[in-house]
């Protein structure tokens, strides 16, 4: 990270654990190794865009939830107002941390994760008086999200997504990452966790690699996700052979 980028404003400037909570070790979600990591160590978070990549299972979800949840964000998406919930399978990491911010400056804050992204529309739609987040469900899941992502990131602030392109084609994607780079721009602080080699491919982006190493910053073409699409993308045969 430049010296420069560390000493932009931003909202959060790390998560650690919190001295006080009683933290089960033993637990699943404790004895994933980058989850371990950010209780051992802690995690300095960025200005600008940041990346959580990793394979299924890395803790990427699990620690965007927890972001979510100790900046007092609704942990299935939404602001620090919104109630609602379907089924908690959140992991209590988020009570196991504390956050240190910025002081001195008002920020927005947000969350969308894709799973529950019915639910959100469902809990915004239905809020009683003059309602500007009407129509969600009129439009498709994509459109929905990009829509609901143009009304609720804007300026300063710290904004959560959890793979935001599970619902987005190819040029959708590209939308997104131009609107990404616009809200950095705004001075926003974004933390994604992603699959998604074209998101990643954002210039001047923070990627942190989840793995069986803890977390690690990597540079966007040291990804294995990368080298797998582009070997998958020319040789599809030589994948296909393998599997069927």
């Amino acid at each position: 990270m430049s010296v420069a980028r560390d000493r932009q404003p931003r909202p959060i400037r790390r998560v650690e654990a919190d001295l006080g909570a009683e933290i089960d070790r033993d637990a699943w979600w404790a004895r994933i190794p980058a989850i371990a990591a950010v209780l051992e160590h802690g995690l300095n978070i960025p200005a600008g865009v940041t990346f959580l990549v990793g394979e299924n299972g890395s803790g990427k979800s699990t620690l965007v939830e927890a972001l979510a949840a100790v900046h007092g964000l609704n942990p299935e998406g939404g602001s620090r107002s919104a109630r609602h919930s379907t089924r908690v399978t959140e992991s209590p990491l988020g009570s196991a941390l504390r956050v240190i911010r910025t002081p001195g400056r008002a920020a927005n804050a947000y969350f969308l994760r894709a799973e529950t992204t019915h639910g959100l529309y469902t809990y915004l739609e239905a809020l009683p008086g003059p309602n500007p987040d009407t129509g969600l469900h009129d439009r498709s899941h994509g459109e929905g999200f990009l829509e609901l992502l143009d009304r609720k990131f804007r300026g300063y602030g710290f904004y959560l997504m959890d793979e935001p392109e599970a619902p987005l084609s190819f040029t959708s994607t590209l939308g997104l990452l131009a609107r990404l780079d616009g809200l950095r721009g705004q001075g926003a602080q974004v933390v994604v966790a992603t699959h998604s080699p074209v998101l990643t491919a954002l210039p001047d982006a923070t990627i942190l690699e989840l793995g069986d190493h803890g977390i690690r910053r990597v540079k966007w073409d040291e990804l294995e996700i990368v080298a797998h699409w582009r070997r998958f993308l020319e040789r599809p045969d030589g994948y296909l052979r393998a599997l069927l």
